[in-house]
């Protein structure tokens, strides 16, 4: 089983990064800014339906700060995810900003409300950590889902990823009778792939969640990974197969009882298959995003080396052991899987 077992560093947005976020449409001026949010009075602690910590802080401000701040929060919402879609503001409510000590980004969320028909939403402020937003970036272009997220400074705001956190549907979701269990494993068996293939580590199961949908003829599943801190940071190469983490162990049971080696093989090629045309789908951004981070190392030494010798003997390709970046040992590591150059068009 493997544990991480101290919080990664923040890694500064240099001016090339900034150069390429703005490139993509991924910087804006904000009008709140995470250091603005800092600024609380007070906080609570917030508590589940149970009585239980959230391990978050309800936060607040001055009066005539609040005013300000709350108009500012509105404007940044309407920003993310409208493109600042200004008559949508009028029925929007600021319900509670809430703050985690806890989280290695220490973020803001933001509980927001449309007045009419009281449907809420999230969005949070983080620390504009550069390692981070390369995994949101990867996030984007190489899982099934599209993120949004923007930075200003030193900010950075993304939106609510919503689904059933994967503790929770681990410890009162499984053996419902309407819910597959065969399809729950295969889906576990994909997300370990994706986050292999692109290095992302920390999926435990508070750090992703299952969006449920109901098809036609049965309710299909799809796991996503809801933190990106510790993308390509970590040493061991297990470190990024959630398969190896006690969290997942219910998970991991069922694939182990319920799927044949074979089945496993396959869903994993399928994986492997539907990857490699994202990859030469996004061929030009991830060429662009590879130049650019390919000399920030995003990682420590020892980690590094570590994890370009595992990398190096698991793909049977020396070429590793030249890496002295984490970007570096990524780019060679997605090369291996879909077998072809990244910088031949």
């Amino acid at each position: 089983m493997e544990q991480i077992s101290r919080k990664k560093p923040h890694y500064p947005v240099s001016l090339g990064f900034s150069k390429y976020l703005a490139r993509h449409g991924r910087t804006i001026s904000l009008p709140v800014t995470y250091e603005m949010l800092r600024n609380f009075r007070e906080s609570v602690s917030l508590t589940d339906v149970k009585g239980r910590d959230t391990l978050w802080e309800t936060v607040y401000y001055p009066p005539p700060v609040t005013e300000e701040l709350h108009r500012g929060l509105k404007r940044t919402y309407s920003i993310l995810k409208s493109t600042g879609y200004t008559q949508a503001e009028e029925h929007l409510l600021i319900e509670r900003i809430d703050f985690c000590v806890f989280g290695n980004s220490k973020p803001f969320r933001i509980r927001i409300v449309n007045t009419y028909n009281e449907v809420h939403d999230y969005f949070y402020f983080k620390i504009a950590d550069a390692s981070r937003i390369w995994g949101l970036e990867l996030e984007h272009l190489l899982s099934p889902y599209r993120i949004n997220y923007l930075v200003d400074g030193q900010t950075l705001i993304e939106e609510h990823i919503a689904g059933v956190p994967g503790d929770l549907f681990g410890a009162t979701y499984l053996g419902r009778p309407l819910f597959n269990p065969r399809r729950i494993a295969k889906e576990f068996v994909k997300f370990n792939e994706r986050c292999f293939m692109r290095l992302l580590g920390d999926m435990r199961s508070y750090n992703f969640v299952f969006d449920i949908s109901q098809d036609f003829d049965d309710i299909q599943f799809r796991i996503r990974a809801i933190d990106f801190d510790q993308q390509s940071y970590e040493g061991r190469k297990n470190i990024y197969l959630p398969q190896f983490y006690k969290e997942n162990r219910v998970f991991v049971e069922q694939v182990q009882e319920l799927l044949h080696p074979d089945v496993i093989k396959q869903y994993q090629m399928e994986e492997r298959s539907v990857f490699h045309r994202r990859v030469r789908g996004e061929y030009h951004q991830l060429s662009d995003l590879q130049r650019t981070l390919a000399r920030e190392a995003f990682s420590v030494p020892e980690k590094i080396d570590e994890l370009k010798e595992a990398l190096a003997v698991y793909h049977g390709r020396p070429s590793f052991l030249k890496c002295t970046t984490m970007p570096q040992i990524l780019h060679l590591h997605i090369k291996g899987f879909v077998r072809m150059d990244l910088r031949k068009a």
